[in-house]
């Protein structure tokens, strides 16, 4: 399967491993991306692993995966909860979305429960840490693999 997979990260993520460690953990975004690339890489996927503070920024990678026919696992971190412009760049893509968060959304203040993002994933995986990134790649390839499976 030569297929790719935009991995995408949103605001304060640059931050894991710092930033409310009681919540995220201690492993740091530079120790997620080892994960992506070493589970993309088991796949034979190709891997785009990105973080940005900035939703215009994250609108625009989502644009190139389109452009590039490529699928995407996102944790769009706070961007989730209030943005509109990303929200809609996903519904543009043809490619399954994976949406990833690192802890259970459901489970936390009511301001952090509604995504919108999750309007346009393919699914939704939340709670399980790091671990989740593996969970959505591996659901991405699945979908990717029977989409190009024959008929039989």
């Amino acid at each position: 399967m030569s297929s790719i997979v935009y991995i995408l990260n949103g605001p304060n993520l640059n931050l894991l491993g710092v930033r409310e460690p009681h919540l995220y953990g201690s492993a740091t975004l530079a120790q997620v991306e080892q994960l992506c690339r070493r589970v993309t890489g088991e796949l034979g996927l190709d891997c785009e692993f990105r973080q940005t503070n900035h939703e215009g920024v994250m609108v625009d990678w989502v644009q190139e995966a389109r452009e590039r026919a490529a699928a995407v696992a996102i944790n769009p971190a706070g961007l989730s909860f209030r943005s509109i412009p990303l929200l809609d760049a996903l519904k543009t893509l043809d490619q399954p979305i994976a949406e990833v968060h690192i802890t259970n959304i459901h489970r936390r203040d009511a301001l952090y429960q509604h995504s919108l993002v999750s309007l346009a994933a393919t699914g939704v995986i939340c709670g399980f840490g790091p671990f989740g990134y593996e969970l959505a790649i591996r659901a991405l390839a699945q979908r990717l693999a029977a989409a190009t499976a024959p008929a039989a």
